[in-house]
C-alpha cells in the first residue's frame, strides 16, 4: 500500500469514526473518556523520557514513534467525543462554554444521570463536591471518583482562562479568589485553621503551617476554593439545561445555586435548550 493510498484509508476510516461516535452507548464514552486520559499521562511520560534521552545522547526512535503513535490516538478520541457532543443538546451547550472542550464534555454528559438528579446538589454530591464527605476504609465511595477528577480539571481549566475576556466562569473563579483572599485575611476561615491545624499532622517547616498558625488558610486552600466554586457554578447551570431539556419545565426552586451564598440567581452566559 503507498503512502497516498494509507493516508486516504485513514481519513476515510477516520470519518467513519466520527459518524459511528454519535451512536456510542453512555458506557463507551466513559470509557472512551478515562482511556483518553490515561494515555494522554502516558504521552506525557513518554516525551519526558524522549527528552531525557535525547539530551543524554542515547538513540530514542522507538519511544519518538510511540510518542507519535500516541498523540495521533488522542486526537482521534477527541474527534468522535466531539461528535458525540454535538449530537447532544446538553452537550452542544457545555461545548459553547469557554475553556470546556469535548473530552470534558462527554465526560460530563455521559456520567450524569439527570433522572436521578433533581436538584443539583445530587451532582455536587455525585461529583464529591459536597463540603464534609468523608470515604472511611471498607465503606462505599460516596462520589464518582472519575467525575471528581473532570470537576477538578474544569475548575484548572477556568483558571487557566480566566485572563480571557469570553471566559465567563473564568472571570467567577476570579470574582471568587479575590473574596477568598479578603475573608481570608480577615481571618475569617479561623475557626477551620484551627480545626485543621489540631486534627492533621502537617509539617512545621511549611507554608502551609505558618498560614494555619496564623489562623489563615494557605494559598493553595485558597486557590482550590475559587476554582471548585466556579466548578459547581458551571455544574448549575449544566444542570438547568439538563433538566429543562429533559422534562420541560425550569429546575424547582429555590434554584440551587442559592447555596453558593447568592441572594440573586447567576444565569449562564448562554441557554440552549431543545426547541
Amino acid at each position: 500500500m503507498s503512502e497516498q493510498q494509507s493516508a486516504e484509508l485513514e481519513i476515510r476510516m477516520s470519518r467513519d469514526l466520527v459518524q459511528a461516535a454519535k451512536t456510542l452507548s453512555k458506557q463507551e464514552v466513559r470509557y472512551l473518556v478515562d482511556s483518553y486520559y490515561i494515555m494522554q499521562d502516558q504521552r506525557i511520560r513518554t516525551a519526558h523520557q524522549v527528552r531525557t534521552m535525547a539530551k543524554e545522547g542515547e538513540p530514542c526512535a522507538v519511544l519518538e514513534w510511540l510518542f507519535s503513535k500516541s498523540e495521533g490516538l488522542e486526537g482521534q478520541i477527541k474527534r468522535a467525543l466531539l461528535s458525540y457532543c454535538e449530537s447532544d443538546v446538553n452537550g452542544q451547550w457545555a461545548l459553547s462554554v469557554v475553556g470546556i472542550g469535548p473530552v470534558l464534555t462527554a465526560g460530563l454528559i455521559s456520567n450524569i444521570d439527570i433522572t436521578k438528579a433533581p436538584t443539583v446538589g445530587h451532582i455536587w454530591s455525585f461529583a464529591g463536591l459536597v463540603p464534609g464527605q468523608q470515604w472511611n476504609k471498607g465503606e462505599k465511595r460516596p462520589w464518582n471518583a472519575s467525575l471528581k477528577r473532570l470537576c477538578w480539571l474544569i475548575g484548572q481549566s477556568f483558571m487557566k482562562n480566566s485572563g480571557r475576556d469570553s471566559c465567563f466562569y473564568g472571570k467567577i473563579y476570579r470574582q471568587r479568589k479575590n473574596q477568598e483572599v479578603e475573608k481570608n485575611d480577615r481571618l475569617e476561615f479561623k475557626d477551620q485553621a484551627d480545626a485543621i491545624l489540631v486534627k492533621k499532622k502537617i509539617d512545621k517547616s511549611t507554608d502551609a503551617f505558618k498560614a494555619y498558625s496564623q489562623v489563615k488558610l494557605p494559598p493553595a486552600q485558597i486557590e482550590q476554593r475559587a476554582e471548585r466554586y466556579s466548578t459547581k457554578l458551571f455544574l448549575a447551570h449544566l444542570h438547568g439545561i439538563m433538566y429543562q431539556n429533559h422534562f420541560g419545565v425550569a429546575p424547582p426552586k429555590p434554584y440551587p445555586i442559592a447555596i453558593l451564598g447568592h441572594a440573586h440567581m447567576i444565569e449562564p452566559e448562554v441557554s440552549h435548550t431543545a426547541g
